[in-house]
This record gives structure tokens, sequence and C-alpha cells, in this order.
């Protein structure tokens, strides 16, 4: 019988002994390894490796995309949290997922596709809070390492994964996002680089590590946003934050982390510097690694031993089971409910703040 992915990680002892562990090291490894793939490449690049296993994870898409349109939204609604419809379509997406990792191009055993499936349907927010977050993009991290450990495809296809399964993925979330309304999952606000994502900032600092041009401040001028957001996924991060975030305000508004990161001179330090906060502010924070999913191909480290009911299903019920004593500075899971600046900038009464 197939074991269900568990989350492991109770406290600050445990966190210690996870950024230790092997399953730490792949997960930055892995992560600067696909960074370095796309130097210098473009979202555009006509030269970028579609093998079967590729197009496989993009039809993927474009059934997750179909089970998006069997759910939409039918309750009007002047609030401005999330969407009820999105728990449809998150039980019709977890109904389906063993059976889209099945449907992949490659013989997995059963244990296999229950890893790979709980990773993929946990990759789009939580049902109960109707919210995303970094802890989710994490998921969906853990979904392509797993691929890759198992030589679902190689290293030469990194380019790919990145700029054209990663890519796609994140425009999924944009919709979702758009669609139901999805709140930030956690209480750190403009404090973050961004309400809901990290990856495809440190993805598009990569992709420009190697170039002069655009410079950094680049991304403060709305005609580079507009030249180069189909290009690069950094300068799409800033257009997306542009329209949703309401009122014409500056990323010193908006987002002063990402204005502040503006300042560095060279793109190649901002990688950098992504993979340094990546390590602290999502894989060192415990208010994010408490919801870390270890299976048979991402195992746990040896940890203490605890009281058997201790280990809660974080992905299977309503609750969080954590302590919320634990202070988080970013991307906590558990803070005050934030109202979506999505759903903000799609009112027609538009504030002139981002949050209020």
């Amino acid at each position: 019988m197939s074991q269900i992915p568990q989350t492991r990680l109770r406290t600050p002892q445990d966190l210690e002994i996870f950024k230790k562990s092997q399953v730490y090291e792949d997960l930055i490894n892995y992560v600067t390894r696909l960074g370095i793939s796309v130097h210098g490449l473009e979202l555009t690049d006509k030269s970028l490796p579609r093998p079967p296993a590729i197009e496989a994870l993009l039809k993927l898409f474009d059934r997750i995309n179909t089970i998006i349109d069997n759910h939409p939204v039918k309750v009007e609604t002047s609030s401005r949290f999330g969407k009820v419809e999105f728990k449809d379509f998150y039980d019709d997406l977890k109904a389906q997922s063993k059976a889209l990792v099945h449907e992949l191009p490659f013989e997995f055993t059963d244990q296999q596709e229950m890893d790979i499936s709980t990773y993929l349907s946990n990759s789009f927010g939580d049902r109960e809070r109707i919210d995303y977050g970094s802890g989710h993009e994490l998921n969906f991290l853990c979904f392509l390492l797993c691929l890759d450990k198992l030589h679902y495809f190689t290293p030469q296809y990194d380019s790919s994964v990145v700029l054209l399964v990663f890519a796609t993925y994140l425009k999924t979330m944009r919709r979702l996002q758009l669609l139901y309304w999805l709140e930030p999952a956690g209480s750190h606000g403009v404090w973050g680089l961004d309400d809901y994502h990290f990856l495809p900032f440190l993805f598009g600092a990569a992709q420009l590590s190697p170039l002069k041009r655009p410079r950094p401040l680049s991304i403060h001028q709305p005609d580079y946003v507009e030249e180069f957001k189909d290009k690069y996924l950094y300068f799409q991060c800033i257009d997306f934050i542009n329209k949703v975030k309401t009122g014409a305000q500056s990323l010193r508004w908006t987002s002063p982390m990402l204005d502040d990161i503006s300042g560095v001179k060279t793109w190649s330090k901002i990688e950098e510097g992504m993979i340094k906060m990546y390590k602290a502010e999502v894989l060192g924070k415990l208010p994010v690694v408490q919801h870390f999913m270890f299976s048979t191909i991402l195992p746990a480290p040896e940890l203490p031993e605890r009281k058997e009911d201790d280990n809660i299903d974080h992905n299977h019920d309503g609750g969080c089971g954590h302590d919320h004593a634990i202070v988080s500075t970013w991307g906590d899971c558990c803070g005050i409910k934030v109202p979506s600046a999505v759903a903000a900038a799609q009112q027609q009464n538009r504030h002139k703040i981002p949050f209020d």
C-alpha cells in the first residue's frame, strides 16, 4: 500500500536538522542548477528543447486549465477575500492528480505516483484558507525535483524546465489568483518580494545575470517593463505587480524590498542574493517548512521521536497544527488574513493605496 507524503518538521531543533539534511542540500543544488541553466536566455527563445517529457508536462497544464474552466466563479461578492469556488477546483484537481501523473511518458511505481501527485496537488494553494504562498510554490519545486531524481528528464533540459514548465505553472497560478482572488499565504504584505511568489524572481535574476542591459534600476521604467516582460521572468513579475497593486504607486510604496534590490549594480549579485534569501526566508523559516512533505523520493532526515498524534497531516485537514508562538517575519502560513491585492485591483472602486 502506498504511503502518503507526510509533514515532519515541528520544532526549531527539527529545522536545524532539516537544514543539514540531504533533501535540503538537494533543493538548494537544484534551484542553483536551474538558475545557471537559464543564464542569458529569454522566455521566447526558440531553441529551448521540447522533448516528449517537457511536452507532456505542458499538456498536463492544459488539463489543469480545463479543470479551472469547469469551476467558474458563480457567486459574486464585494469581499476582497478568496472565492469559495476555488475549493471545487482544488477537490477536482486532487481527485485527478494521480491520473495526471500516470499519463506522463514514464514508468512510475505506485508509490512514486503517490509522491509526485501529492506534491503536484499541493502546488496550487490551500483549500481551506483559499490562499497561496511560497510554501505551495515549494511543493511545485519538489514536484520537479522528484521528476529530476527519477530521471524523467535530464539536466540538459533544465532551461526548458524553467522557461517552459515553470513559466507555465506561473501563468496558471496567476490565472488562479485573478479568478479566485487567492489571499497571500501570510502576513508579510508588501515586505516580501511578492505577495505570492519567490522563485520567478530568482530565476528571473538568473536569466539576466550575464547581461549589462537592462540594468536592475530599469524595473522602475514603464517602457522597459513593457519591452522586457515577455522575455524575462523578473520583468514579468514587476509588470504583474504594477497591474494588480491598486493605484498608480511606485515600487517604493507597493514593494519596498524590490525597490531596495533595484539599487544593486548587477543582476549576478541579485541572483546570488536571491539564493541566499531563499535559504533564509523560505527553507529557513519554520512556519513555511513545517508544511514541507517528506516522501520516499524526498525522505526525511532522522528526527527526534515524538508521539504519533503529533504528526499532523496539514494537507488533509483544515488546521495548521503548529505552534503559533513561533515568530515568522516573512512568508508565514498562519498570519492574519490579508485581503487580496488582486481582488482590490479588479473592483471598480479602486483604492489609492495597496493595502488598507
